[in-house]
C-alpha cells in the first residue's frame, strides 16, 4: 500500500530520489538501487535517469486524485529493468510499447513503428544507435525484449533473487521484501506475453480518442493501462523539447 502511495499518485520521481537518498531505495527496491549505483548516481544528484524520467512522465498524467492501477508502475519498472539489462534500439522499444498498446498485434505495431520518423533522447545509455531492421527481424527483437522484461518482472517477485539483486555492490544491504501482489504480477504478465508471443489479445480495442479515464484507470481496465504505458514511454523516447532543439538548429 505505502508503495502503491508513493508511486501511483503524481510523484514517483521525488519518490524515488528520496528513498535513494536517505538509504530506503536498497530495501524496498533493490533493483532500481542496482540501476542507480550501476550508473553512478549520487545521493544528492539532482541530474536525472532513464529510470527517472519515466517516472517523471507517469506523474505528468497523475494526482493525489487521479491515481493508476499499481499493474501500470509496475509494468514500468519492469519495462526499464529490461532494458537496464539489455539496451535496445529505440525502434524495438518504440515497437514494443506500442504492441503493448495493441494488446499483441505485432504486424499492426511493426507497421507503425518503422513509419517513425523523430528524433529519440540520444541521452540514455538504455538507447543504442538506430538499425535498419526488415519486418521480420524487428518482430523477433521485439518478442526477445518481451521475453526480457518477463524474466524481470519474475526475478522482481522471488525472494532470492530480490535477496541478490545488490550482491555485486560491496556493503551493499540485503532485503527479500517483495511488495508486487500477485494479482498485479498476472496481470503485467499478460501484457507482457500478448506481446512475446504475438498472440493479439481477445476482445481487446485499443482506445482511440487518446483520453484517459480515470476510473477505469485507478481500477485496471486493461485498456487504459496500455495506453498510458504506451504514452509514458513514447514521451520518454521522443521528448518533445529534442524536436523544438533540433527545428532551432535546422
Amino acid at each position: 500500500m505505502e508503495m502503491n502511495y508513493m508511486l501511483a499518485y503524481g510523484s514517483a520521481e521525488a519518490s524515488l530520489r528520496l528513498l535513494w537518498r536517505f538509504g530506503l531505495l536498497e530495501h524496498l527496491l533493490p533493483f532500481q538501487a542496482a540501476y542507480f549505483s550501476s550508473t553512478r548516481f549520487k545521493r544528492k544528484d539532482k541530474g536525472t535517469n532513464m529510470l527517472l524520467v519515466l517516472f517523471s512522465k507517469l506523474d505528468n498524467f497523475l494526482a493525489p486524485n487521479r491515481p493508476c492501477h499499481n499493474s501500470l508502475w509496475i509494468s514500468l519498472l519492469a519495462f526499464h529493468e529490461a532494458l537496464a539489462r539489455k539496451p535496445c534500439d529505440p525502434l524495438i522499444v518504440a515497437t514494443f510499447a506500442l504492441a503493448f498498446y495493441l494488446g499483441g498485434d505485432m504486424s499492426l505495431a511493426v507497421d507503425i513503428g518503422k513509419s517513425i520518423n523523430r528524433q529519440h533522447d540520444t541521452g540514455f545509455r538504455e538507447l543504442l544507435e538506430p538499425k535498419v531492421w526488415t519486418d521480420k527481424h524487428l518482430a523477433g527483437e521485439v518478442q526477445s525484449f518481451a521475453a526480457l522484461m518477463k524474466q524481470a518482472l519474475t526475478e522482481m517477485t522471488d525472494e532470492y533473487h530480490v535477496a541478490n539483486a545488490m550482491a555485486k555492490i560491496p556493503q551493499a544491504p540485503s532485503s527479500d521484501l517483495v511488495f508486487i501482489p500477485l494479482q498485479a504480477y498476472l496481470k503485467v504478465l499478460k501484457f507482457i506475453e500478448c506481446v512475446q508471443y504475438g498472440k493479439k489479445e481477445r476482445g481487446h480495442e485499443p482506445k482511440r480518442d487518446g483520453m484517459i479515464n480515470y476510473h477505469n484507470l485507478s481500477n485496471g481496465t486493461h485498456a487504459e493501462i496500455r495506453n498510458l504505458f504506451t504514452l509514458v514511454v513514447f514521451d520518454t523516447l521522443y521528448p518533445t523539447d529534442t524536436e523544438d532543439e533540433n527545428d532551432c538548429s535546422s
